[in-house]
């Protein structure tokens, strides 16, 4: 019989995951390298695994097991984000976003690179590990119901998680990833980066939830991502 962690285990384990985060955060946002980018990221959602495991959280929990359930909510996921971006690029106001970006003038090996490492081991590996797995099953969830508590407490971590990117969408510097959220200003943009960073959280903790597993958000939020670098590299003259 597994032996139930104490709840200050759980707690302590839940504070050290937290803490990873933070230094990563920032060592992201402010001296990492971007050839360092999916190295650092991919090690950090290695580490906060095991350290979930030994704070007690079972496979299941953390998300870290794969059925046909989880292959068809990954397969619809993806063709449902393609219909989105595909349809959003027809439209010239969302058009706009897509030409404004950096990702516009990228060169071919710069989209490979985005599109192939640095979206899905840089960023989001360990975002779906962290705010999707880990987190939430050191918060409470079990990896089969859906609870409230554990998707809000680490949907609003995920959007602390995104404050140095929503600083720079805020005050529209060359590092924006788009000019969307730069017309609200350096005060309102950011937050309306973060809180958005939230709503997405949810979103994704519910196609974790249908897919029962970690690789359906997975694949929708690696996607998402390299279909807008796709998207902003096509636009280019």
């Amino acid at each position: 019989m597994a032996t139930v962690p104490s709840a200050a285990r759980t707690r302590q384990t839940l504070a050290a995951c937290v803490a990873l985060l933070g230094v990563t955060a920032t060592l992201v946002g402010t001296v990492i390298p971007g050839w360092a980018y999916p190295l650092m990221n991919t090690a950090v959602a290695v580490a906060l695994i095991a350290i979930a495991r030994i704070g007690g959280a079972t496979m299941q929990a953390i998300g870290l097991t794969v059925g046909r359930r989880t292959l068809l909510a990954a397969a619809i996921g993806l063709m449902a984000v393609t219909a989105v971006l595909a349809t959003g690029w027809t439209l010239p106001g969302i058009r706009q976003v897509f030409i404004t970006s950096p990702a516009a003038s990228s060169t071919g090996t710069d989209l490979l690179w985005a599109m192939l490492v640095r979206v899905p081991f840089g960023t989001v590996l360990l975002e779906e590990v962290a705010f999707r797995g880990v987190l939430p099953a050191l918060m409470g969830a079990d990896g089969r119901r859906w609870m409230w508590r554990p998707v809000l407490g680490a949907s609003v971590l995920f959007g602390l998680f995104h404050l140095f990117p929503a600083l720079h969408q805020g005050r529209c510097d060359a590092l924006a990833g788009h000019s969307l959220f730069c017309p609200a200003g350096p005060i309102l943009g950011t937050a309306a980066v973060m809180i958005t960073a939230m709503g997405l959280g949810v979103a994704l903790s519910a196609v974790r939830h249908i897919g029962g597993g970690l690789l359906a958000p997975f694949t929708v939020h690696t996607a998402a991502n390299s279909a807008g670098y796709l998207l902003a590299w096509m636009t280019a003259e």
